[in-house]
């Protein structure tokens, strides 16, 4: 058995209900999980000695712009072990999911930096506050209803 399949079968085995979508192309694994069971199942991938995806390589997101599932939140992880990447993919309804940073510390940049462009809450995050605007600032940049040109007088430009 290849480790995709491996990685496949541990995860419907211990998640069954979670693993809602698995996708494999030209050799890229997505995985996407109930939104519920981001920590259990980031954990598991962590600690299951067989896979030890040990390091979060980036957290952002995909706005769809619809009502319902409005957001995917995506996971870049790593196995050093292994010498594999693996995307885990959430989708949310609402503009929150719990914080993976107790998993994997080096998601904390990766999750402030989609609230900040976002908007989306990482709930139990250390420290979410905002990394590019600033905090007074109330839209996300990169929603798709944030105007492409930017909305006039939101935000004051510093003088030459």
């Amino acid at each position: 058995m290849d480790l995709k399949d491996k990685i496949t079968t541990k995860l419907k085995e211990s998640f069954t209900d979670s693993i809602l979508e698995v996708t494999d192309f030209k050799g890229d694994l997505a995985i996407t999980i109930d939104a519920k069971r981001v920590t259990e199942i980031a954990k598991f991938l962590k600690e299951e000695p067989e896979l030890e995806f040990n390091l979060c390589e980036d957290v952002t997101a995909i706005d769809w712009g619809t009502v319902k599932n409005r957001f995917t939140v995506v996971y870049h992880i790593f196995s050093l072990s292994n010498n594999f990447r693996l995307r885990l993919r959430s989708n949310i309804e609402v503009d929150s999911i719990e914080s993976v940073c107790s998993i994997w510390e080096s998601a904390n940049w990766y999750e402030r930096e989609t609230f900040d462009m976002y908007g989306i809450k990482f709930k139990n995050h250390p420290d979410l506050r905002r990394m590019y605007m600033p905090e007074e600032f109330e839209y996300y940049p990169l929603r798709k209803d944030f105007p492409l040109t930017g909305i006039p007088g939101s935000l004051t430009l510093p003088k030459k």
